[in-house]
């Protein structure tokens, strides 16, 4: 069926007059953007639903995607792409004398993730329903998010993210599905015809309603669904909350992301929040597989359940509560059943990141949940006192000291752990997890990270896809892994130079966003150098902060020194409560006023730091990178996914032997890398030794020496407080993440960097090499490994082939 072009503007046409009683011409960019989307939506909204009826009908084992971010920014372009809309209505929105890329700037991005954990997420709920993987996502829905960030005096201010102020076109309300969520109170045991059943004393309940959006698959008739649950304070319970305050509790639940966990309160807040949607998500798992009348018995046969890093490892837990105490399911048949149905992501090796609460505060929460955690515990210890030393089993318990360890609980409930590169994976069976390695090999797996290649090129970089079309043709558009065909071209000049004007063309349009955003002048033909990620001391924005004054103070000595002009860009969010990051934030905006504002140096460096990074400012920057910091300390970062997204359009790495970087090393070869700094085995072994000493680098090394101080002589102007924070990390607390130890290996990397640079050709051809292995990294087909090895799904039968028209095009 299909769609044509005169069909769509009749149809859009409609939409609008009925909606807004306007013609094409009087309507504001968000009347088109809502009735566009409203549009899209009525084309797969049959599609979901036959989705949905598809997998009844084949009887389709389901998974449910726990987590507590999902980052999957603007959905109007990915739909229209997915759908095989894109061209269509480009042509169609210019025949009526619009922009379909300025209309799609009315829509908000989804406030609902921080970083690589919520887009990650997002791009496996893409991949599943384009792979036809019967895969549904299960998190919050955020009223603010994560905060949006403004810079005032160069420091981070955060202010609420309103996303929600204009409506979500894409979701749909489901009352009907609501469930209660129980909180607080007391909890014991009464003998009930000889089995212990839970009474519950003053708990109070809160109404969990989810929220649907459908998420579409490229081309192939499916569509699957990510739930999203919001609180709200049932008819029974109002007398519970007679005050404003009090009800505004009941809000905060499904208010922000990542509340200050800095005071008791917000902790308390946050673990509410995981238990919300544990509860409320699993509560409807089971409900819906009753309507059918299968066994609870063989529930993990027809359900499986991702626990997304530590903050849903509750559904261990919560799950157990439901077999044992509402279906009334003995201990050890439920138990089996929860392992068998859990599987579980570990996303880190830092401890600061691997939750662990106090049992008092999990008391407050869910007191019944606590009983059934410290149950799991006293059963595995009592297991394994058999066959285990003393030593093992106290340090792979989940409840020391008075202290939960979620991570322990995931991994003890469910049949498979899975690190997310090789690199990471190797350490946890290695260091981190070893224990519980050591115990249950079978269990470990890796599944390395990736992108959703049609975002990153197709929608955020098309004059490189068209390049690439002209090159090798169009079917890598549906099989990533076609785009290695790329490499057989390495000597066509043509399609190198192509290569080069397209980049040189975005880096043009990023200029022009950054000129009418921060005032700030770049030249395009400089190197485009960025780093964008989430502010952590681990991934070293602050490295590159000491090369960029280094660079700065060369300069001063010399202004005529012949250097590649350089245009260093970051974007990135600290935590409100992590004051070391918001000082470095600080520092890079006043090295960045410094810099920007000197004219001796002739515009040769500039320093941009863009306000507020999300998903579509991503789409902004990627595409326009000429060089990729990816400069976390070895052994730090689990994986990483922007470094897949920047090879893909054509940015050169400048990176650690860390997460999938080693990956991207082995697929692009060491020619076309920059690889520098310390290894694995030399991280650990000065974490083992305690032999590193930060203040030897700053004592014997007089660039060092001289680029520190700058931090703390007046040199850098406005950063009293910041700057000594900082020396006095860096040079008497002994530099946590070896920044001084690989500064002079990182200048190494980048001399060579500037030297290929020089040679157009030899860089366009790198270029070539790493846009050629970035398929690999696909997240279509790292969801298809968790499908095969984890959860042991298959792709559902297409739909009718009558719903789509040629090429996989969506019907109206």
């Amino acid at each position: 069926m299909g769609i044509t072009k005169e069909q769509f503007i009749k149809e859009f046409k409609r939409r609008l007059t009925d909606e807004y009683a306007l013609d094409v011409k009087d309507a504001t960019p968000e009347e088109l953007y809502q009735t566009l989307a409203a549009v899209v939506k009525s084309g797969y909204s049959d599609i979901w639903r036959k989705t949905w009826k598809n997998y009844i009908k084949e009887d389709q084992k389901q998974v449910y995607y726990f987590s507590i971010e999902f980052l999957p920014g603007r959905l109007l372009k990915s739909n229209l792409l997915n759908m095989g809309w894109y061209e269509l209505v480009d042509s169609a929105f210019k025949e009526m004398g619009l922009s379909l890329d300025e209309i799609a700037e009315a829509e908000r991005d989804m406030a609902l993730g921080n970083g690589g954990l919520g887009r990650l997420a997002s791009a496996f709920m893409d991949s599943s329903a384009s792979d036809g993987l019967p895969v549904n996502g299960n998190g919050i829905r955020y009223k603010y998010g994560l905060f949006k960030q403004k810079f005032v005096d160069g420091y981070q201010v955060e202010l609420p993210n309103e996303w929600l102020n204009q409506g979500n076109v894409w979701e749909v309300a489901r009352e009907s599905k609501a469930v209660d969520v129980k909180f607080g109170g007391q909890v014991y045991l009464e003998e009930v015809d000889g089995v212990l059943q839970p009474v519950y004393k003053n708990p109070y309940i809160i109404r969990a309603v989810p929220y649907d959006t459908g998420i579409v698959g490229y081309k192939n008739n499916h569509v699957n669904t990510m739930r999203l649950w919001d609180a709200q304070i049932p008819a029974s319970e109002e007398v519970k909350f007679p005050t404003i305050e009090s009800r505004r509790k009941v809000e905060d639940l499904t208010s922000v992301l990542y509340p200050d966990d800095s005071n008791e309160e917000g902790r308390l807040l946050r673990l509410r929040q995981e238990y919300f949607f544990v509860s409320a998500g699993l509560q409807s798992i089971v409900r819906h597989y009753k309507k059918y009348g299968k066994p609870m018995s063989e529930i993990s046969d027809h359900i499986s359940v991702h626990i997304n890093d530590t903050h849903p490892a509750m559904c261990v837990a919560e799950f157990m509560r439901i077999l044992l105490d509402d279906e009334k399911m003995g201990w050890d048949e439920a138990f089996d059943q929860t392992v068998k149905t859990m599987s579980y992501t570990n996303h880190t090796i830092m401890s600061e990141a691997l939750e662990k609460w106090p049992v008092s505060l999990i008391e407050r929460v869910q007191p019944r949940i606590m009983q059934i955690i410290a149950e799991i515990d006293r059963r595995y210890a009592l297991e394994l006192a058999e066959r285990a030393e003393t030593d093992l089993i106290s340090g792979t318990r989940i409840v020391n000291n008075g202290i939960v360890h979620m991570a322990h609980l995931a991994i003890i409930g469910s049949h498979s752990t899975n690190g997310v590169a090789k690199l990471h994976t190797d350490l946890l069976e290695q260091d981190v997890l070893k224990d519980f390695y050591h115990l249950y090999p079978e269990r470990f797996n890796n599944k390395t990270n990736g992108i959703t290649i049609r975002r990153w090129l197709q929608i955020a970089d098309p004059r490189l896809a068209k390049i690439i079309d002209k090159a090798i043709g169009t079917k890598w558009r549906s099989n990533p892994k076609e785009l290695h065909n790329l490499a057989t071209h390495l000597n066509d000049r043509r399609l190198l130079a192509d290569i080069g004007k397209a980049k040189h063309q975005n880096k043009v349009d990023l200029a022009k966003y950054i000129k009418q955003t921060t005032g700030i002048v770049v030249s395009p033909d400089a190197i485009f150098d960025v780093q964008v990620k989430r502010l952590h001391a681990y991934k070293r924005q602050l490295l590159n902060l000491l090369k960029i004054v280094k660079y700065y103070l060369d300069l001063k000595d010399d202004p005529k020194k012949d250097v590649v002009p350089r245009v260093f860009i970051f974007g990135a969010k600290a935590a409100p409560s992590y004051h070391y990051a918001k000082s470095i934030i600080k520092c890079i905006n006043e090295v960045g006023n410094l810099i920007n504002n000197d004219k001796t140096i002739k515009d040769k460096l500039k320093v941009v730091f863009l306000e507020d990074y999300g998903v579509s400012l991503a789409e902004r920057i990627i595409p326009a990178a000429d060089v990729s910091e990816q400069i976390s300390t070895a052994t730090k970062e689990a994986s990483g996914t922007s470094n897949m997204k920047f090879m893909l359009d054509g940015a050169l790495t400048v990176a650690t032997l860390d997460g999938a970087n080693i990956e991207i090393k082995d697929y692009v070869g060491e020619d076309n890398i920059f690889i520098f700094g310390l290894k694995k085995e030399e991280v650990l072994q000065y974490e083992a030794d305690h032999s590193y000493q930060s203040s030897d680098y700053y004592a014997n090394d007089p660039i060092l020496h001289r680029v520190l101080d700058a931090f703390v002589d007046g040199t850098i102007p406005s950063i009293g407080a910041e700057g000594a924070e900082i020396f006095n990390s860096l040079v008497h607390a002994n530099d946590e993440y070896f920044v001084l130890r690989d500064f002079e290996d990182y200048l190494r990397a980048q001399g060579e960097v500037e030297k290929t640079y020089r040679n157009p050709s030899l860089w366009n051809k790198k270029c070539l090499v790493n846009i050629a292995n970035a398929g690999y990294f696909s997240s279509d087909y790292t969801i298809q490994k968790y499908a095969d090895e984890i959860w042991h799904v298959a792709p559902s039968d297409p739909l009718d082939g009558k719903d789509c028209g040629a090429n996989g095009q969506y019907p109206l």
